[in-house]
């Protein structure tokens, strides 16, 4: 039988993970392996559900309760569903609600690069990428395009914030990740040496003088490759670049010196995939 709890306080404290808590208290909310994030949408929802993750409450629209989340609600067991009208829910959390849902979750406990890694022959590395919307993006072109794990440099944005998992229409939950280091200092050089140690070559996505072309047949024919990916703006860092064993660029045209890194990603996984 579902917990369906209407809401009529918005200061009821079990609200604050929808209302009040940001992204950083969510994550590290009493401890870090006992952390929250938020799933927006059934699609989200539902492929978290199939990748194991543990729901903790839902907050939805009073019409979607016989409705589009029927199938949420039966899933999720008797966690509590705190419901009302559309416009007091926006007036909880301070946006509008995407098709209305929103579930809590626990974070899950992440694995060491080696864990993840070990039979990993295309990898994607995330060097302080830090607008989720690409985040999101990135993930949905890792998923699509035969990337076998992700990981994320300690100045990342989170991929499990709203929006990124949102953005990524789930996919968030389907690729394996990891962080690879937890202080800025465990990047670039010391996450380098963990790579090569596991037997990848490393590729850094930069235009330079020295950059090979994405279409390279010795890149391409490498068995274990590292694609670095950097951030919005600025690009890698110097020190990545020189770290790693390629510099890639994809050629360009009509005078156009670049492409977003979300763009550049899906490209770079496709033409790099393992054959």
């Amino acid at each position: 039988m579902p917990n369906i709890i209407e809401i009529h306080d918005f200061s009821q404290p079990e609200l604050d993970v929808f209302a009040r808590l940001t992204e950083a208290q969510l994550r590290n909310r009493l401890e870090q392996d006992k952390g929250l994030f938020i799933a927006e949408s059934p699609k989200v929802i539902a492929r978290a559900l199939d990748a194991g993750y543990q729901p903790v409450s839902l907050l939805m629209e009073r019409k979607h309760i016989e409705g589009q989340a029927q199938e949420i609600i039966a899933r999720c067991g008797e966690i509590p569903i705190y419901t009302a009208d559309r416009e007091i829910l926006a007036a909880l959390t301070g946006y509008e609600l995407t098709r209305g849902i929103l579930c809590a979750m626990h974070r899950p406990h992440l694995p060491s690069v080696e864990e993840l890694c070990v039979n990993a022959h295309r990898v994607a590395v995330l060097e302080g990428i830090v607008d989720s919307t690409n985040i999101g993006a990135i993930f949905r072109s890792a998923a699509a395009l035969h990337m076998d794990a992700v990981l994320i440099t300690p100045t990342c944005c989170d991929p499990l914030c709203r929006r990124a998992a949102r953005v990524s229409m789930g996919t968030v939950f389907q690729v394996p990740w990891t962080r690879i280091g937890t202080v800025p200092a465990d990047w670039p050089h010391p996450g380098m040496e963990r790579l090569h140690n596991l037997g990848f070559k490393t590729a850094a996505m930069a235009l330079s003088d020295k950059s090979v072309s994405i279409d390279d047949p010795v890149l391409m024919a490498e068995d274990k490759l590292a694609i670095v990916l950097g951030t919005e703006g600025d690009g890698l860092a110097a020190q990545t670049i020189a770290d790693c064993d390629y510099t890639v660029k994809i050629p360009m045209s009509h005078g156009v010196d670049s492409l977003n890194v979300a763009a550049a990603s899906a490209v770079a996984f496709w033409q790099l995939r393992a054959r």
